[in-house]
């Protein structure tokens, strides 16, 4: 390339802040579909660091919490999204402790055991649920120790099956069924045996994820497709927007 040839433009870079490689398969995809032009490094293609504990009682404050690590500790912008499930009969349990639902050191399936045995009476109708994700991106705004923040919040509604079905996707999808999956044999499909694209479209993080894009084009100074530059009119979201030192 001669010295007066124009090289081709650095992409941006984003690091989603997980280290569940499910997670970052499924956020990548939403990501890169929106045609958003950002390279997206997971948490091994950066420098490591200790995660933060998550502390919050609320979805939002922590992945504030993750992202906010995240930024301070790589100096890149940082995506990341806390996610879990509430179910009605449980006063919106698991909530915020999805993931450790059955104990610190638990896996996907002691989740899903512990959840349907401790609904295993409750009947048809009355197993309603949502799955709820909130997102946030936080990105160092050339002042030492500030970090500017933004979160959404979207929710998946359903209900709990009795049992499992699916092989996709991760955590409490083989027992979700949500109100916008087709029937099958009399049922209604759990997200773990929606197609992966077609759950990343309705899913509770594919909203989330489509609702900050227009946020991350604008904090970045990018251009965003067309399909994805305005929220869908009348949705309900949640936003923040937060200029924090962090020491």
């Amino acid at each position: 390339m001669s010295s007066t040839e124009e090289r081709p433009a650095t992409r941006p870079q984003v690091v989603l802040a997980t280290n569940n490689p499910k997670k970052l398969r499924e956020l990548r995809a939403v990501v890169e579909a929106a045609e958003l032009p950002i390279a997206i490094l997971g948490l091994s293609d950066v420098e490591q660091y200790e995660e933060p504990a998550e502390t919050e009682r609320t979805f939002e404050g922590n992945a504030l919490i993750k992202a906010r690590t995240c930024a301070l500790r790589t100096g890149i912008p940082a995506l990341a999204d806390d996610s879990g499930i509430e179910v009605d009969v449980l006063n919106n349990c698991p909530g915020v402790r999805s993931a450790r639902w059955a104990g610190p050191e638990c896996d996907d399936e002691a989740n899903n055991d512990l959840l349907l045995r401790q609904i295993s009476d409750v009947p048809l109708g009355e197993r309603t649920a949502r799955f709820v994700c909130a997102m946030a991106f936080v990105v160092p705004d050339g002042m030492e120790g500030m970090r500017q923040a933004e979160t959404v919040r979207r929710e998946w509604s359903g209900d709990i099956a009795f049992e499992r079905h699916g092989e996709n996707g991760f955590g409490y999808d083989p027992i979700f069924c949500p109100d916008d999956a087709p029937d099958h044999d009399g049922r209604r499909l759990t997200s773990a045996e929606l197609d992966p694209e077609d759950k990343n479209r309705i899913s509770h993080r594919g909203q989330a994820v489509e609702a900050i894009l227009p946020i991350m084009a604008g904090l970045l100074n990018l251009k965003l497709a067309s399909e994805h530059a305005a929220r869908p009119e009348g949705e309900d979201e949640t936003e923040e927007t937060a200029d924090a030192a962090i020491s």
